[in-house]
């Protein structure tokens, strides 16, 4: 994708806060497109609601810290400028830009200061495994009110209801190959919605990227602009092959089938842990300039927002469907079936298990002012219950959700363990290098990519064999919070 980069100028602290408080007005009066939630997430017969927000409270709130997190900047840390598209905004979660409307619904509002910057908001899912169940069909949707802008007025907007492949986070170089699912895309305010599917290698492959395999129609009855519809992707892996399809108001608009793309790219973009769900409001970019110009104009007007009623996601059906009886006996000897998960996450009460509960914290304490680089010091520890499972000769990976609040000089580290036979001998232990967090209030993303500092042992197959993971703060003066639950995720080498 094409990147771009701008003069970044402060806005003056009074015009902040009296554009801030006009959007948030607007909230309240019902103008600038604000529109009726629908109330309860509609039922869908037939399928098994999985996660859901339907943002419900009070007007200017933050959306759920329990569901969402929130980007900020210009890019991911150490990741493409400009989130690797050649958007302008700057992302922030000031109220003006990112919050509950207090009739249901969350706006994202693109605004522009009096030196000409922008600012936006973009959030995504701490969930990052949304995936079709095998034998079974994912089904995520949102109903959303997009900018009810249009014309030169609305050049460089770019709302959009996405998600992407979950190794995306904490590399943040491997795009387009683990997947991208553009469930809604709209630009410059027009009458349509794009479906995308992006993939394979960039630029060309089996996506032809940058472009991506996509689709587009006008909303039914109503403007895109005008009114609330319904985005919904579904993932179908009950049919052979496979098929990716994506709707408007239940008309569906857009597929594409497994056997339109080679075996391994399709497989890079779905044999992993699942997706995480993504909205924003990006302002220019390669998108919108590619069908209006260099955007935005001067004409561009700010502070119209898009409006999202819910989020959620259900599946449907699943177990793997039954194989005919081999015709030959098998000529090596069975071995254990696979028990316990390759995905674990740190759960309340020091467990680490496949099933990610809900939302928590732990507290790691203060390294004191002393360091303790490589050294473990009174540490969260997480461990897993047996597990039977063949090493597939990978490397661990692991997110880990860190924050160090407004203490500077901060840095949490993680050592993964493997007790191969649960005989309460770890044969392999792995440290890696620490993270130092920011101060400034919010979660961060402490994983695999900061580096192995050090190994011992080595890697064997899992015969009732246990998981290990302990976090504590290396550096610094302050405690730490370790986001637990759906938050901090470990994926083990065993398949």
């Amino acid at each position: 994708m094409s990147t771009s980069h701008i003069r970044r100028t402060s806005r003056t602290p009074v015009l902040a806060a009296l554009i801030a408080f006009v959007v948030a007005l607007a909230g309240f009066v019902g103008v600038t497109g604000a529109g009726p939630a629908q109330g309860a997430i509609p039922p869908a017969p037939g399928w098994t609601l999985q996660w859901s927000d339907d943002f419900n409270g009070a007007a200017g709130a933050s959306p759920s810290a329990a569901n969402w997190q929130i980007d900020t900047g210009h890019s991911y840390p150490g990741g493409p400028a400009n989130w690797g598209t050649g958007e302008i905004q700057n992302y922030t979660a000031t109220p003006g830009n990112l919050g509950l409307d207090g009739n249901g619904n969350l706006r994202i509002t693109p605004l522009r200061d009096g030196a000409g910057n922008w600012t936006s908001a973009r959030i995504e899912t701490r969930r990052a495994d949304f995936k079709a169940p095998a034998g079974g069909t994912l089904r995520m949707e949102g109903r959303i009110q997009m900018p009810n802008v249009t014309g030169n007025a609305a050049l460089g907007y770019w709302p959009a209801f996405w998600a992407l492949g979950s190794p995306y986070r904490g590399n943040y170089w491997n795009w387009p190959g683990t997947g991208e699912f553009d469930i809604m895309e709209n630009v410059n305010g027009l009458n349509s919605v794009w479906g995308v599917l992006h993939c394979g290698v960039n630029p060309g492959g089996p996506c032809n990227e940058t472009t991506g395999l996509g689709a587009s129609r006008a909303c039914p009855g109503s403007s895109c602009q005008s009114a609330f519809h319904t985005y919904r992707f579904e993932w179908d892996r009950s049919t052979t092959p496979n098929q990716l399809r994506w709707y408007v108001d239940d008309q569906l608009f857009h597929s594409v089938s497994q056997n339109q793309m080679d075996a391994a790219s399709w497989s890079d973009m779905t044999d992993h842990a699942g997706y995480f769900i993504l909205l924003n409001v990006a302002i220019g970019g390669a998108f919108p300039d590619a069908l209006g110009g260099r955007t935005p104009t001067a004409e561009t007007v700010p502070g119209h927002p898009m409006l999202v009623d819910y989020v959620a996601v259900w599946t449907s059906g699943g177990g793997s469907p039954p194989t005919d009886p081999p015709t030959d006996p098998p000529t090596d000897p069975p071995t254990d079936p696979p028990t316990g998960s390759a995905t674990l996450y740190a759960r309340t009460g020091g467990g680490l298990g496949d099933s990610t509960g809900s939302a928590a914290t732990a507290t790691i304490a203060s390294a004191g002012g002393a360091n303790h680089d490589g050294t473990v010091n009174n540490p969260q520890v997480f461990t897993s219950g047996a597990i039977t499972r063949t090493y597939n000769g990978g490397a661990t990976q692991f997110d880990l959700f860190v924050d160090a609040g407004t203490s500077v000089a901060n840095g949490q580290q993680v050592r993964v363990s493997y007790d191969r036979t649960g005989d309460g001998t770890w044969d392999r232990t792995e440290t890696y290098q620490y993270f130092a967090t920011d101060p400034v209030a919010g979660y961060e993303h402490y994983t695999q990519a900061k580096g192995l500092k050090s190994a011992t042992g080595s890697h064997g197959d899992l015969v009732n064999g246990k998981v290990r993971i302990e976090v504590w703060n290396a550096i610094g003066n302050g405690a730490s919070t370790l986001g637990i639950g759906n938050q901090s995720v470990v994926r083990i080498p065993f398949g």
